[in-house]
């Protein structure tokens, strides 16, 4: 098996992108993008003694903003974790996270994902389908987006992979995977969720239609104990080690 610590030279896009704690950033339009972060997702598991998942997404997102400092934050999708009201609970976290980015200087977006049919009524910032950054597209990734890129960037899988027994988030990175252009895949921005391992899917076990062919992704997997990005070969060549 083989990693690199920085892209190879055939993806054009990813020289012009930063992978950090399970979000992207793009210099050249000074953007941050994150996607499901499933806001009370802590409340709904039910358990007796739920994480404090407030101030976990609020001080890694400050963290973010603090490292990079962009003009727009986008959240892609799943922003919220009920589908059909939001506690009073999630909705102030969700003010917590839209403070945070209010209090960067930077302008939030949220193209809403399939838990998302109650977002437009409970956050003050722009909720479109697609969000276009230049040639990148963002959205959720549950529905075919409204507009054409060289590069879309999506959610809604929560790809995780496992390699050597140690189960990681995973971004999921495909050349030309979808109407020409490239596809990034986040890894879900909660760590409440365990993440869908990716080892053994195929196109068909995915529920966004922009992968359409799982063995052309590339894992890639940001370890922020060494500082490193590293890129692992496409998934239907890395299968047999796995």
């Amino acid at each position: 098996m083989t990693t690199a610590e920085s892209p190879p030279a055939s993806i054009e896009h990813a020289a012009e992108f930063s992978l950090r704690d399970h979000a992207v950033y793009f210099p050249s339009v000074d953007a941050l993008v994150v996607s499901d972060v499933h806001v009370g997702r802590a409340e709904a598991s039910d358990v007796e003694f739920p994480v404090g998942e407030r101030a976990h997404l609020v001080e890694r997102l400050e963290s973010l903003l603090e490292r990079f400092a962009p003009e727009t934050v986008v959240f892609a999708g799943d922003v919220l974790q009920r589908y059909d009201y939001v506690p009073d609970v999630a909705r102030e976290t969700l003010d917590a996270l839209v403070g945070v980015v209010d209090d960067a200087g930077a302008a939030l977006v949220a193209t809403p994902g399939n838990h998302d049919p109650q977002l437009p009524g409970v956050l003050d910032a722009p909720t479109p389908a697609t969000h276009t950054l230049d040639d990148v597209v963002v959205c959720h990734g549950h529905e075919p987006p409204e507009s054409d890129g060289a590069l879309y960037v999506v959610g809604h899988d929560h790809p995780a992979i496992e390699i050597e027994g140690r189960k990681r988030p995973t971004y999921l990175y495909g050349v030309d995977a979808y109407r020409g252009g490239d596809v990034l895949m986040l890894p879900a921005f909660t760590e409440l969720a365990a993440g869908v391992t990716v080892n053994r899917m195929y196109g068909s076990d995915f529920a966004s239609p922009l992968v359409a062919d799982a063995d052309a992704f590339r894992p890639v997997i940001r370890d922020a104990d060494a500082d490193e990005t590293l890129w692992f070969p496409p998934l239907g060549e890395l299968r047999p080690h796995l």
